[in-house]
């Protein structure tokens, strides 16, 4: 059920961004005055497909891998006389520039109205408050308390828990970060400077708050059984939603954390674990299963999620605006990602990020289906950035791609006349093997995660 469900989210992600992708460049063509023959979605043959009365063909064709906007053009066919003026390439060169640019801005502006629907809907998030700071560490050197909030990262605000880690995600490289943190009930804050030399470089995937040796606060979390996964370990061994665990081979458990911890350190080991039901205990014998992690560690894992706990109304924030204030935070938002994902790729470029941090569609699957098992909040950010992400993969100045469309016609608007076409083939090699190659690795390293 989980597979089905993860090929049905990207699916519809892909299909939605892929949708709007093109029909940016299709929008923005018709308005410059250029005939459009295909509006496509996939690849290959359309297995659906209907023409309107301006003679465009919308397809949808079997290899959802992209889609594209098939315009007149004198380059790739023979075009009657009577609608030459209506051929992509008579077009001048800022018309061509506005209809190749229009792709990835439609993405953007995809991201931009679903943050605002977010922002406008509200979210609920927890106080990002630390509850335990490990004494050998970055964050204990450097004087980090418990039961303190961090309020800001390099004087940028936190909010909530995944602005700090993007913040952090942000500082890969770095050597030094400034965290500001404020006691509950105080009205200033302090700032703490933590020595972080090249700080998550390396690390596939990175790991920023273990790193800095801190552990989020959170709930007691008793060791209760909210939910048991189907053909799992912890359903073998005769365990049930609402169970508590009271101990494992004679030692007493003390909360979740504690028998999570004791699972994952026992992969095909046969624990004796003693259970609470029912006003009865019973012995059953649990064997983890082995997990093998990206970073190559094995651990336990059993196929059971812990009894939610309610969090405190003073550890919670609900973060909404106005309509009109809402359009502001998005737009912030989106540049805040782009300029992410822009600095993330220059990084991965100079060796501060290993390339094995590259997604390929495996891993896009896989986080489309739990985002859209996360509910719609997750699901709709997860698209926004996805969608910033294509975007900026677009503009990249990469022959093939937008960006490499754009980088020949504004050296054709420079020069006064386009490249010839012997360097313009000549460059779309170089990006298709460019692209292809980029595509195989991300390919690759999905696999790897998934043995």
């Amino acid at each position: 059920m989980g597979v089905i469900q993860n090929i049905l989210a990207v699916i519809v992600v892909l299909g939605v961004l892929i949708t709007i992708h093109e029909y940016g460049h299709f929008w923005v063509a018709r308005r410059c005055g250029i005939k459009v023959l295909r509006f496509s979605i996939g690849f290959g043959k359309p297995f659906w497909s209907w023409t309107d009365r301006h003679g465009t063909e919308y397809g949808v064709a079997a290899i959802p891998l992209g889609g594209y906007v098939k315009m007149l053009d004198e380059r790739e066919g023979p075009v009657d006389p009577s609608e030459r003026h209506l051929a992509f390439n008579t077009k001048s060169v800022w018309k061509r520039i506005a209809v190749v640019s229009a792709g990835p801005l439609a993405n953007f502006l995809l991201a931009i109205l679903a943050y605002w629907a977010l922002f406008v809907a509200g979210t609920t998030t927890v106080v990002p408050m630390v509850g335990a700071v490990a004494s050998d560490s970055p964050a204990g050197r450097a004087g980090l308390t418990p039961n303190a909030e961090i309020v800001a990262i390099n004087d940028q605000p936190t909010p909530s828990w995944e602005a700090i880690n993007l913040r952090l995600i942000g500082a890969i490289g770095d050597d030094q970060l400034t965290i500001t943190t404020r006691a509950p009930g105080a009205s200033a804050s302090r700032e703490q400077t933590l020595d972080v030399e090249r700080f998550l470089v390396d690390q596939d995937p990175p790991r920023p708050l273990v790193t800095l040796g801190i552990t989020a606060w959170r709930p007691q979390l008793p060791a209760v059984l909210g939910r048991v996964l189907e053909d799992g370990a912890a359903q073998a061994a005769g365990l049930k939603a609402g169970d508590r665990i009271v101990s494992i081979d004679g030692v007493l458990v003390v909360d979740w954390i504690d028998f999570v911890e004791r699972v994952r350190g026992a992969p095909g080991e046969t624990l004796s674990v003693l259970v609470a039901r029912d006003g009865k205990e019973e012995t059953l014998s649990l064997t983890p299963a082995s997990n093998a992690l990206d970073d190559g560690r094995v651990v336990g894992q059993v196929g059971a999620g812990v009894e939610n706990v309610s969090w405190p109304e003073e550890y919670q924030r609900e973060l909404s605006y106005g309509p009109l204030a809402a359009v502001g935070q998005a737009v912030s938002k989106t540049g805040e990602m782009t300029v992410l994902t822009l600095d993330s790729i220059r990084k991965m470029l100079v060796g501060l990020i290993a390339p094995s941090n590259l997604s390929g569609p495996i891993t896009i699957a896989r986080i489309a289906g739990d985002t859209a098992r996360s509910g719609l909040e997750a699901f709709l950010g997860f698209m926004a950035y996805l969608s910033i992400s294509l975007g900026v993969l677009n503009l990249l100045p990469i022959p093939v791609l937008d960006g490499g469309h754009l980088l020949f016609y504004l050296v054709e608007a420079v020069r006064g006349k386009p490249l010839s076409e012997k360097v313009q083939n000549a460059g779309l090699r170089i990006g298709m093997a460019l692209v292809g190659s980029l595509m195989f690795m991300a390919i690759y390293f999905d696999l790897m995660r998934l043995w």
